[in-house]
């Protein structure tokens, strides 16, 4: 886990990261920073047991098929960020992409951080697709990182859609640059034993 310093005198935010499996709160539980709430599909709420443990420890949800309640959503989520001094946690990609890459964002998490006038951090973990086994000891290594706070006073001639874009292409590069690392190591490792 990667540039948590870079987070350290942050108090409100709209962290961002992507969106692989069911096990990415596994891949990077210490990303997540203290009075920070995700957001979530309301479809969660019937998974027995997680969805009511979701709900009662303050994660919001939203009704992604009605629009209206999605932009109310959007205004609570903003009022709760000053109220109750919280940062939010959201999957722009809305889904999981299950091996397709990092998938087009939605725009919902930067109009939250644009009204709010929060910082967003992208955060970006390795591909981890095909990666877990649950029989398997030794899974590998998976690398997180939190990426330099995007302030949203530099950012104020562009509209939502341009900045979900423009985050994608940094996250996108990241995300890049944390596999080729991963590989690298591989073939080293591989090389080194292939001599033993």
């Amino acid at each position: 886990q990667r540039g948590l310093d870079n987070v350290q005198n942050i108090t409100n935010a709209v962290y961002i990261s992507n969106h692989q499996s069911v096990y990415d709160f596994v891949t990077s539980p210490g990303m997540l920073r203290p009075r920070t709430v995700s957001i979530g599909k309301k479809s969660l709420l019937w998974i027995p047991f997680f969805g009511q443990l979701y709900w009662i420890t303050g994660n919001i949800l939203i009704d992604r098929e009605n629009k209206t309640k999605a932009r109310n959503t959007i205004k609570q989520v903003v009022e709760a960020i000053h109220q109750r001094n919280l940062s939010v946690w959201v999957y722009p990609e809305g889904t999981r992409s299950k091996g397709r890459g990092l998938l087009p964002f939605k725009s919902g998490a930067f109009r939250m951080a644009m009204e709010a006038n929060v910082p967003i951090i992208p955060m970006c973990v390795s591909t981890t697709h095909n990666q877990f086994d649950l029989n398997r000891k030794d899974n590998g290594r998976v690398i997180s990182e939190m990426m330099e706070p995007i302030d949203m006073a530099l950012y104020q001639t562009m509209s939502a859609r341009e900045l979900a874009d423009y985050c994608h292409g940094l996250m996108e590069q990241k995300i890049a640059q944390l596999d080729d690392e991963l590989k690298q190591e591989t073939i080293a490792r591989e090389s080194v034993n292939s001599l033993n």
